[in-house]
């Protein structure tokens, strides 16, 4: 039976690679509806080539770009925020909801009201509003399948077996470029060293936040959520190879892993196939030729945004999104020079401190909290700068 796709963010990584494995297996899926933000010339050309029957640009302003790219199809054009809520809540089968940031929450809560397989890549879905969403699928019986590597790591390893009995789970991290820098290395790293992420390839934001292991701490929070294990029971374990991508412990002393090259084909596959599989065009894993596996616990002495980021979780309510907010500004200060390395966990660290929202009860709650952190973590930059 051919599976029916709507893939919100088409234009980025996630959607890029969600595209190359639906376009391989014509058979099995029917990709109906496919937005972005604002490249419209982008999204045009994935229309006609995919036969969407809808396409929805983010920015208003490129409405006309879009109708006039799509002239003489039957992809209908349309831009905006109800739109977006549109080709989530639609029809298709499953949404990969790989738009980035805040401005995906939307359309991922329209996707889980409306009874969806979510493929979820939007880390701030579950880390801003994890018990809304959570709630939202229970109450309409939707499913959200993680994309993250980690979290697809530990879906995997749990089919088949029941949650009551898993004893923890445990996340890998690649440890960063700077694994084994000292403190004071830290102290003077440039933001183009911190880019350079030693096994994945990724965005400027998510490569700093491998590099001070906060995106760990982000996916700690997610995996929670997603999981319904308390804090006390997710580790994070460092994996320089990159290759278990997470592990399950079993109350009987059994251990899981998932493994694979790192190529985010992998997880968003199994998410398109489940409960099936498909084949891929991912490098296959040579044991041989990789010849070991190192793991080590991870130093919080010298990269702190993983406490920080725990003691968020443990704290609930609006701490999540206070984290996610405060680090996003810190991240964009650091690499535009305003603010060193270490900077970043400390202002997210103060952010925390300061914080006196209320726990938020829908996402109109969460997005204001979300506002208001930034505008507050981005005056202190401007104090610090000055």
């Amino acid at each position: 039976m051919t599976r029916k796709i709507s893939i919100l963010g088409a234009t980025g990584s996630i959607g890029s690679s969600a595209l190359d494995l639906v376009e391989r297996s014509p058979d099995r899926f029917k990709v109906t509806a496919v937005t972005a933000a604002t490249n419209a010339q982008a999204l045009a050309q994935i229309a006609r080539r995919t036969n969407a029957t809808l396409a929805v640009i983010a920015d208003e302003q490129k409405r006309g770009e879009l109708q006039e790219r799509l002239a003489g199809t039957s992809c209908r054009a349309e831009a905006g925020e109800a739109a977006l809520l549109e080709a989530a809540a639609g029809d298709a089968d499953m949404v990969i909801a790989a738009i980035v940031g805040c401005a995906g929450l939307q359309p991922v809560m329209a996707a889980v009201k409306a009874g969806k397989i979510v493929a979820l890549a939007n880390k701030e879905a579950l880390i801003t509003a994890g018990e809304l969403m959570t709630d939202a699928a229970t109450a309409h019986r939707a499913i959200i399948l993680p994309v993250d590597s980690e979290h697809n790591a530990i879906f995997q390893c749990l089919a088949g077996n029941s949650k009551d009995d898993v004893s923890k789970i445990i996340l890998t991290a690649s440890g960063g470029p700077f694994r084994t820098a000292s403190v004071a290395a830290l102290e003077s790293v440039s933001p183009t060293e911190a880019v350079a992420h030693p096994n994945w390839s990724m965005g400027a934001k998510i490569s700093v936040d491998s590099a001070t292991l906060m995106n760990k701490g982000l996916e700690l929070i997610e995996a929670h959520y997603l999981f319904g294990l308390p804090s006390e029971r997710i580790e994070v374990v460092i994996h320089p190879q990159s290759t278990v991508h997470s592990l399950v412990e079993f109350v009987d002393g059994s251990v899981l892993a998932q493994l694979g090259a790192p190529d985010m084909r992998i997880p968003i596959a199994y998410a398109l196939a489940w409960p099936g599989r498909m084949e891929t065009p991912a490098e296959r894993l040579n044991l041989a030729r990789l010849g070991r596996l190192d793991f080590e616990a991870p130093d919080i002495g010298r990269f702190p945004a993983l406490r920080v980021a725990r003691e968020a979780l443990e704290a609930g309510g609006a701490a999540p999104i206070v984290l996610n907010a405060a680090n996003e500004i810190a991240v964009a200060s650091f690499l535009a020079g305003r603010i060193r390395f270490l900077d970043i966990a400390r202002s997210v660290e103060q952010a925390l401190a300061e914080s006196t929202a209320a726990a938020p009860r829908s996402i109109a709650d969460v997005l204001e909290i979300d506002r208001a952190t930034r505008e507050r973590v981005e005056a202190s930059m401007t104090e610090i700068c000055d």
